[in-house]
Order: C-alpha cells, then sequence, then structure tokens
C-alpha cells in the first residue's frame, strides 16, 4: 500500500488501451490498494484508473462518498478488476476534472446513469447500478481503461475546455 506519483497528459501510457488484468493475486490486490491510496491521497479525487499510475491495465478505484456533498444512493468505494460498461441511460453536460489533466476542465457529455460489472480484489464478480455523478466517475474511469481523456471528449476544443482555477495561486500575487 503506497501512494504513488499520478502521470500526467501526455504520457503515453494514458493513451493506449490498457490490458486485461485476469487472474488475480497479490501484485494486482497490491496495484488496488495503491490505487486506493493513492485516490485518498489526492484532495478533490473521486476516482483512479490503473493507467494514471503508469500501469497499462485494465482496473480502477472510485469512491464519490469523500466529496463535500456526497450524492446519497453512492457506493461508497469500489474497486474493479476487468470492468465492462453494461448499459447506459440518459445524457447530460457537465464540466469535469482529470488528475492525469490537472490545468484543465471539460465540458463533457455522458449518461446520466450506467450499469458496470468487472471483478472485485477479493475475486468476486460485482454489478454496480449508478446514477448521476457516481455514474459519470465510472464512466470518467471506464475511459482511462481506452486511452481516452477528457480532452477527447469535448464536442469544442475552443468551448468546452477551460484552464483551471487555481485559488492557491491567486494569494501568491497578493502578497
Amino acid at each position: 500500500m503506497a501512494v504513488r506519483q499520478v502521470v500526467n497528459y501526455p504520457a503515453r501510457v494514458l493513451k493506449g488501451l490498457a490490458g486485461p488484468v485476469g487472474a488475480i493475486g497479490d501484485p494486482e490486490r497490491q496495484l488496488a490498494a495503491d490505487l486506493v491510496d493513492t485516490m485518498y491521497d489526492a484532495p478533490g479525487c473521486v476516482g483512479l484508473a490503473a493507467p494514471q499510475l503508469g500501469v497499462p491495465l485494465r482496473a480502477f478505484a472510485l469512491d464519490v462518498s469523500v466529496m463535500k456533498k456526497p450524492p446519497g444512493g453512492n457506493h461508497g468505494l469500489v474497486v474493479l478488476f476487468d470492468p465492462e460498461l453494461v448499459l447506459t441511460s440518459g445524457s447530460e453536460l457537465k464540466r469535469e476534472g482529470c488528475m492525469s489533466v490537472p490545468d484543465f476542465t471539460c465540458d463533457v457529455r455522458r449518461a446520466t446513469g450506467v450499469v458496470v460489472r468487472g471483478t472485485t480484489p477479493e475475486g468476486e464478480h460485482r454489478v454496480v447500478e449508478a446514477e448521476g455523478f457516481e455514474a459519470r466517475a465510472f464512466q470518467h474511469e471506464l475511459d482511462h481503461l481506452d486511452g481516452l481523456l477528457i480532452l477527447d471528449r469535448v464536442a469544442s476544443a475552443r468551448t468546452d475546455v477551460f484552464r483551471r482555477k487555481r485559488y492557491a495561486d491567486r494569494g501568491e500575487h497578493l502578497k
């Protein structure tokens, strides 16, 4: 269990298709623990995929309950290996950020409801039905496994990509 460095765009590992995890042993459980530790260590982070740690495998950790105002009915911590998007419903355009694209946020259209299935670090098959922000977070992490970033999901780079506000930096200029 360790907090690891998050890989930033344009690192090649973020743009490739992640490979299957397959059999789960100690190295895979260690990866799961590192995903969770790194996610919880980063302020504002609600999900992290293995490629963001430089590991090209289909695995992610997600927990929207850590938000200041967590959405009701969320599933808490979810860690999945070889996850698949089974079903989507609805659609909405909302702003997203990404640990691997630290300088920008983007308006991204996503489904408002999803069904995702995968395997837990304990080897159990799990199916999760998620709505709203949690559904968006699942889709965001699944995108990482397919080599997609929020920058790839915008309709227009001119109107849907925004420089991230850095409030701490702004204070430095006031001194």
